[in-house]
């Protein structure tokens, strides 16, 4: 067994709370922040695909990120960028629908396209998944899902359709609800209506609102999640001293941290997590 196994299987004979971002102990807050795969452990497979959620699971991280968009079609598809021009091969299979939006094509046109020779040709012909499939692989690994969902300006309803998704694929019933989902988003109207509409559902709000306005995000967010360089040991602070919309401590997940002295520095401020392309890196950077 390797030293990663062996130290993950420590931590869940001792029900380690951080791992599973669950309530607070004195456990939990002595523990090392829980690291979350960004897009997958994308410095080592095309992000949002499922080749990156399986390389995450290889290196023995349980926790994933993914960006979800709709089609034209009303389909969700798992990617990061509002158009398809830098992870796909979309400029030679429609070089005519130029700037590419993902809103702009069908489920089975994007289906058509390669998403992994961009990174390397290992993974050419990698797809771009649909959200169903996603779900399926994460619950296949056992792995935890932090989904975000991407420019939902574009796409009004959009909360709802993933909701149905999530439902449809089991993710509401309370074994993944309890520790292993939860929702986030850059648009604060959004993260308010996955809350008003999914209340037991874990939510995130992507920045770093001012201290005077956490309170209002704490009634509709679990989470708040900045990016690692608007992070103080006063924010976090301020933060983790409020309770969520379901009466337990707000927590704190930093973005994107791949190099171990920055992650180290996050630790010792107290964030729940840290969110790597490099999640390798900084699991054991953290727990050192």
């Amino acid at each position: 067994m390797s030293l990663r196994s062996a130290a993950s299987l420590v931590c869940a004979l001792l029900s380690c709370a951080a791992l599973v971002l669950g309530v607070p102990s004195a456990q939990a807050a002595d523990a090392a922040p829980v690291t979350v795969a960004h897009r997958g452990a994308s410095a080592y497979a095309p992000e949002n695909t499922l080749a990156a959620v399986d390389r995450a699971h290889d290196l023995g991280i349980t926790w994933v990120e993914a960006d979800v968009q709709r089609t034209a079609d009303g389909r969700l598809v798992v990617v990061h960028d509002e158009t398809l021009g830098r992870t796909t091969d979309v400029a030679r299979v429609f070089p005519t629908r130029y700037p590419w939006r993902v809103g702009d094509f069908t489920a089975s046109e994007i289906a058509r396209l390669d998403a992994g020779s961009w990174f390397d040709q290992e993974f050419a012909g990698e797809r771009v998944p649909t959200l169903a499939a996603l779900l399926s692989r994460v619950d296949r690994n056992r792995q935890r899902l932090l989904l975000e969902i991407k420019k939902p300006e574009l796409y009004p309803g959009i909360e709802q359709d993933v909701l149905k998704q999530l439902t449809e694929s089991g993710w509401l019933e309370a074994r993944y609800v309890r520790g292993r989902l939860i929702v986030q988003s850059f648009d604060a109207d959004s993260v308010r209506a996955v809350h008003q509409l999914a209340p037991t559902v874990k939510t995130g709000f992507l920045g770093t609102p001012d201290v005077s306005e956490l309170p209002d995000y704490a009634r509709f967010a679990d989470q708040i999640n900045p990016r690692h360089t608007t992070v103080t040991p006063e924010y976090v602070a301020a933060v983790k001293s409020l309770r969520g919309p379901r009466g337990k401590a707000l927590q704190v997940l930093a973005w994107t941290v791949d190099d171990p002295e920055t992650a180290v520095r996050l630790a010792d401020m107290g964030v729940t997590g840290i969110i790597s392309n490099r999640p390798d890196v900084i699991y054991d950077a953290v727990r050192r």
